[in-house]
């Protein structure tokens, strides 16, 4: 049984991030024509978030040697992590303006923006992939579903419960007009100054408590790692924050001096000068 079976489930795993990554690629050429006729390059969040939850419906049903309970477990939370994700950046690009990370972009690419784009897109073609990995690795878990996958369910509920509030803070907070040029501080922006960002983070530990009783699983600490790596020097708070003290100035240089980067954690007394 061993070999040939054991060879048979390497091909169909290989063949499975193939076909993954190359609609995942496909997709993004798509997007990347429509952005430049609609001037919004956020779109391409759409579909990364989608993408994660799709390939890894699709991975769950690929791999029909794992645990049936821990790859439904794995595809429902991913889905439902995809439709708020993609459902939430679909509301921003369809009611408001471009967001300030592809404006940066754009400006510090000059004249070859566009072309700097495409291969932008093809790189959240293969981010995808990679962060819907840890689930090809979770879905292959053979052991029953037990105490350690029911707290990476407790993790992931607590992550999507505190963006969802961290996102409500936020709007509330920009709905008031007289809050126009200021920085929210309400609630968890009082003690990070992306908790929206901490708390998707944080979601990536709950499918590494999924993987630990599936071979290889502690491959999927490289989820957190990555995500990490891209939140606080790549795509996330950079471009976040370059545009807040664009908009914002001084105001967000005395938010930068007191309140924690990404790690929630009580706020520290400004520094008087003389």
């Amino acid at each position: 049984m061993s070999c040939t079976r054991t060879g048979g489930l390497r091909v169909n795993l290989w063949l499975m991030m193939l076909f993954g990554w190359l609609t995942m690629s496909a997709v993004m050429v798509f997007l990347w024509l429509l952005q430049r006729k609609i001037g919004d390059a956020g779109i391409v969040d759409v579909a990364w978030g989608m993408g994660v939850g799709l390939l890894t419906l699709f991975f769950a049903w690929g791999r029909d040697d794992g645990d049936m309970t821990r790859r439904i477990v794995l595809a429902v939370l991913a889905m439902l992590w995809a439709l708020r994700l993609s459902g939430y950046v679909l509301w921003r690009v369809l009611t408001m303006p471009e967001d300030g990370r592809y404006q940066t972009l754009k400006a510090n690419w000059g004249s070859a923006a566009q072309s700097r784009m495409f291969w932008f897109y093809q790189l959240q073609a293969v981010g995808s992939l990679l962060f819907a990995l840890p689930m090809l690795i979770a879905a292959g878990g053979k052991s029953p579903f037990g105490l350690v996958d029911v707290m990476g369910v407790l993790i992931w509920l607590i992550a999507i419960a505190g963006e969802l509030i961290a996102d409500r803070q936020l709007s509330r907070f920009r709905a008031n007009p007289d809050h126009k040029g200021q920085v929210c501080r309400e609630g968890l922006w009082n003690y990070s100054r992306h908790p929206n960002y901490f708390f998707e983070w944080l979601q990536w530990w709950a499918y590494v408590c999924l993987a630990l009783s599936a071979p290889w699983g502690w491959l999927t600490l490289l989820g957190p790692i990555l995500m990490l790596h891209f939140i606080v020097n790549v795509t996330g708070i950079p471009p976040t924050e370059a545009q807040a003290l664009k908009s914002r100035g001084d105001a967000y240089r005395e938010y930068q001096q007191t309140t924690s980067p990404f790690f929630p954690w009580p706020p520290r007394t400004k520094q008087m000068t003389t």
